[in-house]
């Protein structure tokens, strides 16, 4: 088996999609001068809520809307705690983070009776795209085809708000609201709305990429299943200094790692190392990139003030 193939990169798009959405996601929360810690939790309960909405729906679509609706409900209280009631949002960001491992793993035992994982066989994932346009064409159709409508959607996610934030007016007032919100409220531009608007979408992208783990890649749910990706997206956004494109070429990295960790077991190597590589590089990006990193933390908090 070779380590470096074409399959490689398609296993690292399948990779970087739970990333990239969780980083786009935290990418509005800084642009609105919020820095949101909190993606870990929110992917894991939208990854809860996507299983708990296929098993009791049956329906795909009802359960990835059922992903973002409780994902939205868990930002929202983000929202009061940071913006109503003006508490740390680093604090409030932890805070999510326990509590939705914690709920997570009660509802799992209270709702499907069973510890640390929950599988059916009969329960469908998301379906595996094939695009007929390139169906001929040999590495294309390896590397681009064959991946959930989320791997495609997180991909048009990060264009679309690269437009977002640089063509439309809503897009100017969202980037002048972070740079300072009190200039903004001078100026008669909601700032309040449009960060709770930010905390809500990004609700949504973390709903779908807890729906891209628990059903585009494995088709279940277990207990803290999301292993650190929520951290890793924020580095990611951090690093790509909250422009989307830059974040996803930083996820891509990420997704990288993750994908060559796995392909690494294939050579009798530890588990445990291999598992420790996209840590390794998480630490080892804080550290040569840290003043990148902490320019854009920085501004967030600096805007708040």
């Amino acid at each position: 088996m070779e380590l470096f193939d074409w399959s490689l990169v398609s296993s690292t798009i399948r990779m970087v999609t739970p990333i990239l959405l969780a980083a786009l996601g935290g990418a509005l929360c800084s642009r609105v001068g919020i820095f949101n810690v909190g993606l870990e939790g929110l992917i894991l309960v939208g990854a809860f809520s996507a299983i708990v909405g296929n098993h009791f729906t049956g329906s795909l679509l009802l359960a990835l809307l059922f992903a973002a609706l409780v994902t939205v409900l868990f930002s929202l209280l983000f929202a009061y705690m940071t913006i109503g009631l003006r508490a740390n949002e680093i604090v409030v960001g932890v805070a999510i983070n326990f509590l939705g491992l914690g709920l997570t793993t009660f509802a799992l035992r209270a709702v499907f009776d069973v510890k640390g994982a929950f599988y059916d066989k009969d329960m469908a994932g998301l379906p595996q795209w094939q695009i007929p346009l390139i169906k001929d064409i040999p590495v294309l159709v390896d590397i681009v085809s064959g991946h959930s409508p989320l791997v495609y959607f997180a991909f048009l996610a990060a264009v679309l708000l690269h437009f977002f934030f640089t063509r439309t007016v809503t897009g100017f007032r969202v980037l002048a609201v972070g740079m300072n919100a009190t200039a903004a409220r001078s100026l008669g531009l909601k700032a309040t709305r449009l960060q709770v608007l930010a905390i809500v979408m990004c609700g949504v992208l973390c709903g779908m990429a807890g729906a891209q783990l628990s059903l585009g890649q494995v088709t279940m749910f277990t207990e803290g299943m999301t292993a650190g990706r929520g951290f890793i997206a924020l580095v990611a956004m951090m690093l790509g200094q909250a422009h989307p494109l830059g974040i996803l070429a930083s996820s891509f990295l990420f997704g990288l790692m993750d994908a060559l960790s796995i392909r690494l077991q294939g050579f009798s190597l530890p588990t445990q190392f291999t598992a420790m590589l996209p840590y390794v590089l998480t630490i080892a990006a804080m550290f040569f990139l840290k003043d990148k990193g902490a320019s854009s933390a920085g501004s967030s908090q600096q805007s708040t003030r």
